[in-house]
């Protein structure tokens, strides 16, 4: 009976939402006992992510592009059009969310060497982050009645006032307040599992997150729309 109330004890149940708030009690588990239904969970958080990437697109958010072929009546082509932008968002949405979530698990466990387990359950609630406040800007621009290329949460409104040039706006879109809620989280989590001086972890993650966002500033200034209507025309472009 002592070793089986023993062993009892020794693993515990992850519960996404239990532990969204209670990250102190979350991290003691992690160096404490096993965890037990982290799996389903995660599948879980990965499909709620690829119908908010989803979602958008099917709602018609930033298909503008595409509206020549229904005025035109190229019905066909408009349905082929439609089809293609929805499974290039779909493919991006999995490229968007495995790197954040096993790509940044794997850095952060090779780079700081904390544990494979708390960098993965680490990442989870970071990808959750991610995925909330696309969840926010869809309902806010459903609401709206219009939509932006950028978040309602981030700088980048704020940016396209005062800058013209393209690429700061969507450098300056990738800092939002989710950001701060992602560092914050990603500080506490990788300071109870390694030793590294607070201050020189916060700088590394600092740099970090401002060169993801230089990375996906440049990456956002790719002509994905101009390809998808030359995709689509055979290489004539719609006047």
């Amino acid at each position: 009976m002592q070793i089986e109330e023993r062993n009892r004890r020794m693993i515990f149940d992850f519960k996404f939402w239990r532990y969204f708030t209670r990250q102190g009690e979350l991290i003691h588990n992690l160096n404490e006992t096993e965890m037990r239904g982290f799996g389903p969970r995660v599948f879980l958080v990965l499909l709620f992510g690829v119908l908010t990437f989803a979602l958008p697109e099917i709602w018609g958010m930033n298909t503008a592009s595409l509206t020549p072929y229904m005025a035109a009546g190229m019905d066909d082509t408009y349905l082929l059009a439609r089809y293609v932008s929805l499974f290039g968002v779909l493919i991006w949405a999995g490229i968007y969310l495995s790197f954040h979530l096993y790509g940044a698990a794997f850095a952060f466990h090779r780079i700081t060497d904390m544990p494979w387990r708390a960098a993965i359950v680490m990442q989870l609630y970071v990808v959750a982050l991610l995925i909330i406040e696309k969840a926010l800007n869809f309902i806010i621009f459903s609401l709206a009645g219009f939509t932006m290329p950028v978040s309602i949460l981030s700088f980048g409104p704020l940016a396209a006032t005062f800058l013209d040039a393209s690429f700061l706006t969507f450098f300056f879109n990738q800092l939002t307040v989710v950001t701060a809620l992602i560092i914050a989280l990603q500080y506490r989590f990788v300071r109870a599992f390694t030793t590294i001086p607070p201050k020189k972890l916060l700088f590394v993650l600092l740099l970090i997150h401002v060169a993801i966002a230089l990375f996906v500033a440049s990456f956002s200034l790719m002509p994905v729309e101009e390809w998808l209507v030359r995709f689509t025309e055979g290489g004539v472009p719609v006047e």
